[in-house]
């Protein structure tokens, strides 16, 4: 049997009581957490095409344009688009939603944040960096794509892009080898990304879980716009859920389907779904 609110108008309140009885918390996060502060989800070729046109122009659909392929084949294009990306990130402001999940996690005895999101908009919103999982990565790092030079930070490199041509007049290159450097992003058909700074968080990770055994802390995980085109976070909500015997509050506009022994599905945009279980019971 599914779970959805629109079966049953009760599953808010439901869901807010477990959270609110829970001591630990866990959010899982993908794409559609980060609508709301007006970045784009590249749901399908269509919605890719329309935040950037040009792929259109070109054939190019989101999965063949994030490729590791492009930083050999053409630098100018790979960079037009994960350079665009780069500024649209670190100029984008988190939605309130972060924050009321902030002030949730910090009531709880432990918390940890799981997202796929490359974006940095949970450490933007003031989340503790060493609590945060990026199981793809993150765009505000930077690799080689040719030497073993370890990851280094993205800071200040700024990538001016030609938009009516969508190419990158520059672009940043490895400080060891002086070969193109590439995002230390997780992308399609990759065999070599760096997972080094994953993998210290995903240590992280597993540390934070076992707490949760040996405190033997009641779980909650609140996942917010995990599709199942990418279903890394959707699969990785309810392997926990299942294991840890956690309860879960699903988020998400078009595929807020669960199982109800699992929890509840919240068939609502990221935002409108984190204020209707944060707020007080009592208004």
């Amino acid at each position: 049997m599914f779970y959805n609110l629109s079966m049953d108008t009760g599953a808010t309140e439901e869901a807010k009581n477990a959270l609110q009885e829970a001591d630990a918390l866990l959010v899982t996060a993908g794409a559609g957490m980060g609508v709301d502060s007006g970045l784009p989800d590249f749901r399908g070729n269509e919605g890719f095409w329309r935040a950037y046109p040009v792929a259109r122009r070109l054939g190019l659909s989101f999965v063949e344009l994030a490729s590791p392929h492009w930083f050999e084949a053409d630098p100018a294009l790979a960079w037009a688009f994960y350079g665009h990306r780069l500024h649209l990130y670190r100029t984008t402001l988190p939605h309130p939603g972060f924050t009321m999940l902030l002030d949730l996690a910090r009531k709880k005895k432990d918390w940890f944040v799981f997202t796929s999101n490359v974006d940095g908009q949970f450490q933007k919103a003031g989340y503790d960096e060493e609590r945060i999982a990026e199981c793809h990565g993150s765009i505000h790092h930077l690799q080689c794509t040719e030497c073993d030079a370890g990851i280094w930070s993205a800071e200040g490199v700024e990538v001016p892009i030609d938009m009516k041509a969508f190419r990158a007049l520059q672009w940043p290159h490895c400080p060891r080898c002086g070969a193109t450097a590439r995002p230390n992003i997780l992308m399609f058909g990759d065999w070599g990304w760096d997972s080094r700074r994953t993998d210290a968080q995903q240590e992280r990770f597993e540390d934070f879980l076992q707490r949760v055994v040996v405190n033997r802390r009641r779980l909650v995980i609140v996942e917010i716009g995990a599709g199942t085109a990418v279903p890394t976070v959707r699969l990785t909500t309810e392997r926990i859920a299942k294991e840890f015997d956690a309860k879960v509050i699903r988020i998400n506009p078009g595929e807020p389907q669960i199982e109800s022994r699992l929890g509840w599905g919240l068939p609502m945009g990221g935002l409108e779904g984190i204020e209707a279980i944060t707020e007080s019971s009592e208004k």
